[in-house]
């Protein structure tokens, strides 16, 4: 009778875990990465042309709070995934306000965008304990090997949070994504642009592969 038991709970549990809804991906990445513009590449694809997660610009740190957006479902060759997406402020170790007025932001404004930015960039690390998956974006135009991407990759190493690497800007011609395959081995790692779409297809196959 025991037996029976312990075997109708462990295939009541496994159907349960199975069917998990509202799985939650995290967009995770240094600022400018692209993050966002990925975020809105996503929306675009699977929740209609017009929708967008958020603004895009030159400006580091753009984006200072949490967006979301619940109940995107991708299917890809037969395999399906349902999930909230969750886009966060960009990770820096350091933010000046001096990176506000170089882009002409008079010295108040820009003091107040670095507060926001820095509490952004805490609420980011508080919500990674949220995170079911983490998609990591990366520049590959730019040296994989700074502070910030090892604190990020550091962080969720320490907690065993399943990861893909996305290199983005492919498009450009100073990307290197020999150079992010080389930094980061241990994990699947797929290159795309994410605003001009190239690539995304086998983005969304890794992601799928990856929850």
């Amino acid at each position: 009778m025991i037996d029976k038991l312990k075997i109708f709970f462990n295939k009541f549990f496994a159907k349960v875990f199975r069917k998990k809804k509202h799985v939650k991906i995290g967009l995770y990445g240094p600022p400018n990465a692209g993050k966002t513009s990925l975020a809105n590449r996503i929306c675009q694809d699977w929740l209609g042309e017009e929708i967008n997660m958020g603004t895009v610009s030159e400006i580091p740190h753009e984006t200072r709070e949490i967006q979301v957006k619940e109940k995107i479902n991708i299917k890809k060759k037969g395999k399906e995934i349902s999930f909230n997406l969750i886009d966060t402020p960009g990770i820096a170790t350091k933010i000046d306000y001096e990176e506000f007025t170089a882009f002409k932001m008079n010295k108040k404004k820009a003091k107040e965008r670095a507060k926001e930015a820095t509490k952004g960039v805490i609420e980011a690390i508080k919500w990674l304990d949220n995170m079911d998956t983490v998609v990591v974006v990366l520049d590959s135009t730019k040296n994989p090997y700074s502070q910030v991407n090892i604190t990020i990759i550091g962080n969720l190493a320490a907690r065993d949070i399943p990861v893909l690497i996305v290199a983005n800007k492919v498009d450009l011609k100073k990307s290197n994504m020999k150079k992010i395959e080389a930094a980061f081995p241990q994990y699947p790692i797929v290159g795309v642009s994410a605003l001009k779409g190239n690539n995304v297809d086998e983005f969304y196959e890794e992601l799928i592969k990856t929850v």
